[in-house]
């Protein structure tokens, strides 16, 4: 397992197949400077392709969960621009629309390392703690499932710092707590709690502690990653995909997707746990 600096990889000591990525910077909060955006993607991909994974937890170690993007992002991305404003060569480096561009492409990198959590074929878990502002709002929503404990607090914060979210947010926040919540949080930046998430439908569930969180959490996780690998990774891949298509056209993929899939050695394993009244047994996927 690679050496990760911004997260950590911990597999669950029951043999589940449940794995946790915790976010690892508690001394900044878990703020995301620049090497959380290599690193994020890569410990997905790298828990992706382990086939003895099967659900994802992400936390984040310390008091809070995610305090937002890092000062020194932004203090590195307006120092880039004033430099390369300032210098006047004859290769186009002081052309404003290749400067645009250049940020354009630093703000889709950032937004590749987020959406790396729908690319995940395995279920993502947010267990959410403390703060949850700004970017680590961007990635809980995200993520598959989302619980919180009751210290837990969020905002879109991104307003307050002269900034529109770019990382998701106002892409996938209206998916979950619909369009009218979505533009008073995202035009206020208020904070709101754990009980307010709930009401709004941003998170499943809350709990009286993070340790009643993170035992409940493992139980839900252990239960998913107890069922067949195709059939989880399939309804992950046909809900984000029906997401952002009609009904229609939903159904239309569903079908191809199981035309595909359906008849596999997890059917027959299930049709016969079922017949013979025992728990089933999946390969890995």
């Amino acid at each position: 397992m690679e050496d990760w600096k911004r997260v950590k990889i911990v597999e669950d000591t029951s043999g589940s197949g449940v794995f946790h990525l915790i976010l690892n910077r508690p001394a900044k909060r878990n703020a995301l400077d620049a090497q959380f955006y290599t690193e994020f993607p890569r410990a997905l991909a790298a828990l992706d392709d382990n086939p003895s994974v099967r659900v994802i937890i992400l936390t984040g170690s310390g008091n809070h969960f995610c305090s937002g993007i890092d000062f020194s992002v932004l203090g590195s991305q307006l120092s880039s621009q004033i430099l390369d404003n300032n210098n006047n060569s004859d290769d186009g480096a002081d052309d404003q629309g290749r400067l645009r561009e250049k940020l354009r492409r630093s703000i889709k990198y950032m937004q590749a390392a987020i959406t790396a959590l729908e690319q995940c074929r395995k279920p993502v878990i947010a267990a959410i703690h403390g703060g949850c502002i700004g970017a680590g709002v961007d990635i809980i929503t995200a993520c598959d499932i989302r619980y919180c404990s009751q210290d837990a607090f969020f905002s879109v914060k991104e307003v307050d710092l002269a900034i529109t979210a770019d990382l998701g947010t106002l892409q996938r926040l209206p998916k979950l707590v619909g369009q009218g919540n979505t533009m008073e949080l995202a035009l206020t930046g208020r904070r709101f709690d754990a009980n307010e998430a709930k009401i709004l439908g941003l998170v499943q569930n809350v709990f009286n502690s993070r340790q009643a969180m993170e035992e409940q959490v493992g139980g839900i996780a252990a239960d998913i990653a107890a069922k067949s690998p195709l059939s989880v990774v399939g309804t992950k891949a046909v809900l984000l995909r029906s997401r952002d298509m009609s009904v229609s056209q939903g159904l239309d993929y569903v079908s191809t997707w199981n035309a595909a899939m359906l008849l596999s050695n997890d059917l027959k394993e299930a049709l016969s746990a079922q017949l013979e009244k025992r728990k089933p047994t999946f390969s890995k996927l």
